[in-house]
């Protein structure tokens, strides 16, 4: 198999500052593609979720597995921004974006668990849709044009889940239900132009914020266990990166657009494994255990 199956394409991971856009950007960039990094944290300016990560960092990252990492801070809830970031990827790359990744969610801070909508602060719900779906139309808006024009180019929207069942949370819900009906919605009115759109899911995600949450590092992720049992079954944000890759290299994608798919099938179909040499199976697991598998 080809060791870099994407040198010469070109995309684009909105959201790549961290968790599974960091892991993303960096397994599209071990597999030779150009990747734009972007996303509002960048050395000496954090954005409002206030952690260490930054869209410089991943950048180096992207480079460092064989990839070109481009890093440039943009804010996709600001749409001249996002214009700005296409109009400059379309020049840089001579009219080519072959990969866009819709990973932006910046709601960490604004999920309000075991609190029925009404009692939840509203601002909070509605910045949760601004971040998490209202971001992600203004991208698609202005990247999607530079792939009809070539008649080609793959679409993922990074979600939670794949099913439209409740996940606890009624704004968490919409913000992570309404990524996959965009998948959907893109494919059926982009199948003229020979665009694919994609819904992708992760399983249990051991992110950077998980790990703090926990108090471990992926070291000893390991330790974890004691206090959060599924935790025996969480990926790194590599894992979902090698299934992007894996479908970005696909010559045959367009046959599954506008499904919405997860990490742990496409292991399954496609062969990849953890960066830490497992092979979780969160779908599996939670089945075995009487879990719902959103």
């Amino acid at each position: 198999m080809d060791k870099k199956p994407l040198a010469g394409k070109v995309a684009v991971v909105a959201g790549a500052t961290r968790g599974a856009g960091r892991g993303i950007a960096v397994m599209l960039g071990a597999a030779g593609a150009t990747v734009y990094c972007t996303g509002r944290s960048v050395r000496g300016e954090a954005s409002d979720i206030g952690r260490t990560e930054t869209i410089d960092e991943t950048a180096e990252m992207v480079t460092a597995r064989g990839g070109i990492g481009i890093a440039v801070r943009t804010d996709h809830t600001v749409p001249e921004q996002v214009r700005a970031l296409f109009e400059r990827v379309d020049k840089e790359q001579n009219g080519r974006l072959d990969i866009l990744v819709n990973d932006i969610w910046g709601g960490e801070n604004l999920t309000h668990w075991n609190t029925p909508f009404w009692e939840q602060p509203l601002a909070d719900g509605l910045l949760m849709q601004e971040r998490a779906v209202r971001a992600h139309l203004i991208t698609s808006y202005y990247g999607v044009p530079m792939m009809i024009k070539r008649k080609e180019g793959l679409v993922i929207e990074i979600t939670d889940g794949s099913t439209y069942n409740y996940r606890g949370n009624l704004y968490y819900s919409l913000a992570k239900i309404s990524p996959i009906h965009l998948a959907a919605a893109m494919a059926e009115e982009l199948k003229p132009h020979n665009v694919t759109a994609l819904a992708v899911t992760p399983g249990f995600l051991r992110s950077e914020q998980m790990l703090d949450y926990f108090g471990v590092q992926e070291a000893n992720w390991r330790d974890a266990i004691k206090k959060e049992p599924l935790y025996a079954e969480s990926e790194t944000p590599y894992f979902v990166g090698q299934a992007v890759a894996a479908l970005a290299a696909d010559p045959n994608v367009h046959a599954k657009t506008g499904r919405a798919l997860t990490s742990w099938d496409l292991s399954d179909e496609y062969g990849f494994i953890d960066i830490d040499g497992r092979k979780p199976h969160w779908g599996n697991f939670a089945r075995e255990r009487g879990l719902p598998v959103n």
